[in-house]
């Protein structure tokens, strides 16, 4: 496509010089023009390594050819050629210096007008103008080209960019939801084995909540792949008491303060379901605490348990706890860090405390 283009358009400008040339002499020059304009900008774009200053090699044969056909003729059709002179310089030379170079080749065809005995109306009108309009044109499209270019590579940037986020989004969404889930199953279920053979009707209860949390379990994978999602922290708060208790751990939940909005309820929710999941499953602990000051802002969530102390197998150096612990650490800080809101778990002598800070976001209070 750019061969076709540059050949038509050396055709077009090259048709009034064609028209004025009779000599063998004023061939050979229009040829060495047609040619220098042609060859500069069919290889501007990818020139070989070693032929990178080709293309403004070419356009500086244009100029020589340029100033010696006015120079020697007569005919004001020669002045065509310093149009054809801008157009390859708009088009070959670097983008900085383009516009530039446009200029000096308009002040170059009107100083050789004036020089010839021109009138100054016509080197500045005649000539100067349209070299510089011609020029201006082919730099304006080459121009446009490149910022389309960009704002392709660029939709493309943020369309792989909404699919990583989108990834992270489910993986982490996953994550948080089955390891919950898959974590109250197993309690129930060796509840289950430990009751059947003296307590049928208790046994079978477990077996009721394990059903029914595989369902409930169902509806939220299902909720997180739409990316419709939308927890509740009282919802996790009773999830939270039912599951400490069948793993035999004392729950007490201490709550202050007016309901939340929808989005900070939500996000807080997410923490109380990381923080219980992990005392169920890691802390050997007794006791469970969750706070909730909801009285404050930033807002405040907290969950603490007495479990086993910190040089203990599950635990290292008493201390915070970085991202890398954990791919469900590294996800909240995720949610909280987006909304504004801050992490931090750390590691005590005995027990483990996980806590959430976050504004009041939005405005729309929840249930």
């Amino acid at each position: 496509m750019a061969g076709i283009w540059a050949l038509g358009f050396t055709a077009l400008l090259l048709l009034a010089p064609a028209s004025a040339a009779h000599s063998g002499s004023e061939w050979a020059v229009l040829a060495v023009a047609g040619l220098s304009f042609a060859g500069a900008v069919l290889t501007f774009r990818r020139p070989p390594p070693s032929l990178r200053f080709l293309p403004m090699a070419l356009a500086g044969l244009l100029a020589v050819a340029a100033v010696a056909a006015n120079a020697a003729y007569e005919a004001t059709e020669w002045r065509t050629l310093f149009s054809l002179l801008a157009v390859a310089v708009g088009v070959v030379a670097p983008l900085r210096v383009a516009p530039w170079l446009v200029a000096a080749t308009a002040v170059l065809s009107a100083a050789v007008v004036l020089a010839r005995g021109g009138s100054f109306d016509s080197a500045l009108w005649g000539t100067a103008l349209t070299t510089t309009l011609a020029g201006i044109t082919a730099y304006g499209f080459r121009r446009m080209g490149q910022i389309i270019g960009e704002l392709a590579r660029t939709r493309e940037q943020l369309a792989a960019a909404a699919v990583s986020a989108e990834r992270l989004r489910f993986s982490r969404d996953l994550h948080d939801l089955l390891g919950h889930t898959l974590s109250m199953v197993v309690v129930k279920a060796e509840a289950v084995r430990r009751l059947a053979p003296r307590d049928v009707a208790a046994a079978v209860r477990h077996a009721e909540d394990i059903e029914a949390i595989g369902r409930q379990a169902l509806t939220e994978v299902r909720e997180a792949v739409t990316g419709y999602r939308d927890a509740s922290l009282a919802y996790e708060l009773d999830t939270a008491r039912a599951a400490l208790a069948a793993a035999g751990i004392d729950c007490e939940v201490r709550e202050s303060g007016p309901a939340l909005p929808r989005e900070a309820d939500v996000l807080l929710s997410w923490v109380v379901r990381e923080g219980v999941t992990n005392v169920v499953r890691h802390s050997g602990a007794r006791r469970c605490v969750i706070t909730l000051r909801r009285d404050r802002d930033p807002v405040l969530v907290e969950v603490s348990d007495d479990g086993a102390p910190a040089t203990d197998s599950a635990g290292g150096e008493a201390g915070e706890v970085r991202e890398q612990d954990g791919s469900g650490l590294r996800g909240l800080r995720e949610r909280l860090a987006a909304a504004g809101g801050r992490l931090r778990a750390t590691r005590l002598p005995r027990g483990f405390v996980l806590a959430a800070e976050i504004p009041r976001l939005g405005g729309d209070e929840g249930p």
